[in-house]
C-alpha cells in the first residue's frame, strides 16, 4: 500500500526484498498483457500519491493539456501537490500523514492557512508549519526523520523553523526512476 515505515528506507525492507505474493503459490505469476502492465503502472502511481481514480484523471488531463511531455508534466503536478510538498519537506512521515497534516490546519502557504492537500504549490512558494502544530510531537519526530534521509534538490527546508521553500518544479532526472510514466500515457491515449 506504500505506507512504508522507517524500516523500508534501510536495506531490510521486505517490500524491496521481496516484492511478490506471500505463500506457496506467491511467485507463480501469470504473464500480464500490454494492457495489464500499463494498467498496473497507472494504479501504482495512484497509490504513491494516495489518489482517487477521478483525482488522477483530472491531474492526467490537466498534464494533457499543458505544454511539452505528457507524462513529466504529470509527474510535476503530483509532486507540486502541497501534500506531497509536505512529505517530501519531511513534515510528516508519509504522504498520508503529510495529507492529515495539510487537513488538519497545520500547513500555511506564503502565510495562508491552506487545508486543501491538492493544492498546487508554484516555484517560490514558502511553506511553514502553523504556529499551533509545531509542538506535535509526529511533525518533529518526521522532520528530524527526514533530515537524516536527505532532501530533494527542488526543495530548502529550514528544520529548526519547520519551514521551506518549493524552489522549482522538479525535472523528470529527478525524480524516482521506478516509476514509467510512459505507460500511463499509452494507457490514457487510446
Amino acid at each position: 500500500m506504500f505506507l512504508k515505515g522507517e524500516k523500508c528506507f534501510t536495506d531490510k525492507c521486505a517490500i524491496e526484498r521481496r516484492n511478490y505474493p506471500p505463500g506457496q503459490h506467491g511467485q507463480k505469476q501469470a504473464r500480464l498483457s500490454g494492457y495489464g502492465v500499463q494498467l498496473r503502472e497507472k494504479q501504482k502511481i495512484r497509490r504513491i500519491y494516495g489518489l482517487l481514480e477521478g483525482q488522477f484523471r483530472r491531474v492526467y488531463a490537466e498534464a494533457a493539456s499543458s505544454k511539452g511531455v505528457t507524462g513529466e508534466a504529470l509527474l510535476q503536478l503530483l509532486e507540486g501537490r502541497l501534500d506531497t510538498v509536505t512529505f517530501r519537506m519531511g513534515f510528516g512521515a508519509s504522504r498520508t500523514e503529510a495529507r492529515q497534516v495539510v487537513r488538519h490546519n497545520g500547513i500555511l502557504v506564503n502565510g495562508k492557512r491552506v487545508n486543501i492537500p491538492s493544492y498546487q504549490c508554484r516555484p517560490g512558494d514558502v511553506v511553514e508549519v502553523a504556529a499551533a502544530s509545531k509542538t506535535q510531537l509526529r511533525i518533529k519526530a518526521a522532520a528530524e526523520a527526514a533530515e537524516s534521509r536527505g532532501r530533494a534538490e527542488w526543495i530548502e527546508v529550514d528544520t529548526k523553523a519547520l519551514k521551506g521553500t518549493f524552489k522549482a518544479r522538479p525535472q523528470r532526472s529527478e525524480l524516482p526512476s521506478s516509476i514509467n510514466e510512459s505507460l500511463v500515457v499509452e494507457l490514457y491515449s487510446k
